[in-house]
């Protein structure tokens, strides 16, 4: 027996991977969690499927269901928000499927932080000026591990894509100023990306909570902190070598400086 968790993208039901739409057409079974994913990709599946809606079920419920329908011959597809990888919730799925000697495969999807990064037209990796991009949540009712702390991670001074954390903006405020960043450090926040009600929100570190206050962003949305996200940043001198004419690699000479 086989399942498919698929990675359905940020929003748009055109961001699913062209291999991830094949199989939720194929599949006789479709469980999805309708709090997030678009219903107009699900409207997808074909004729007959049976479309299972799983925000309303526990975890053993959901599992229960799928094994049921695999034995009995069918494919199954769980569809997923984004890319499963990242705050998935996928890890539990899989361990009590292996459990019922249930093979998993994972098609990737879009995750929210590059469709983020692609709204507001951001490269988040600048050459000369930062080369990390740290994927992470401020601690709220979930804590997180001893070492992963926002302060210390901060204290790279690297770009900072934060999840699940628009009820946290002053923690979040607090932890970036105490790892020694600059209050008018940019911040740019997507809110639902690449949904038709998608709202961008461009602001500084110090006055992030005000303006997501003022815009009314208390879930589903996606903060970019760190200079890469500085809306004038076309207009400074950070070029990468890959395209200078005077650098050379594998593919091209180098041209006298």
């Amino acid at each position: 027996m086989k399942l498919f968790i698929i990675g359905a993208g940020p929003g748009d039901p055109d961001l699913i991977t062209v291999k991830g739409l094949k199989l939720l057409q194929e599949a006789d079974v479709v469980l999805y969690a309708d709090s997030l994913v678009n219903e107009e990709l699900v409207n997808k599946a074909k004729e007959g499927a049976e479309v299972l809606k799983t925000a309303g079920m526990h975890l053993e419920e959901m599992v229960d269901l799928m094994v049921n329908r695999l034995s009995e011959g069918k494919k199954v597809v769980r569809v997923h928000t984004g890319d499963p990888a990242v705050y998935g919730a996928i890890m539990e799925q899989v361990a009590l499927l292996k459990e019922r000697d249930v093979e998993v495969e994972i098609i990737p999807g879009v995750s929210s932080v590059f469709a983020s990064a692609a709204a507001v037209g951001a490269e988040l990796t600048i050459p000369d000026l930062t080369q990390t991009v740290i994927l992470t949540r401020a601690e709220g009712r979930t804590p997180v591990p001893e070492f992963e702390k926002l302060k210390d991670l901060a204290k790279h001074q690297c770009t900072i894509a934060l999840f699940l954390s628009a009820t946290l903006t002053k923690k979040v405020i607090k932890e970036l100023l105490s790892a020694g960043w600059s209050e008018d450090t940019p911040v740019a926040v997507v809110y639902k990306a690449t949904w038709p009600d998608q709202k961008i929100v461009r602001t500084t570190l110090v006055n992030l909570d005000e303006d997501m206050k003022k815009n009314g962003i208390r879930k589903q949305a996606m903060i970019l902190a760190g200079w890469a996200l500085d809306e004038h940043i076309h207009k400074k001198d950070y070029r990468s070598k890959l395209y200078d004419k005077t650098f050379t690699h594998g593919f091209r000479k180098g041209l006298p400086s």
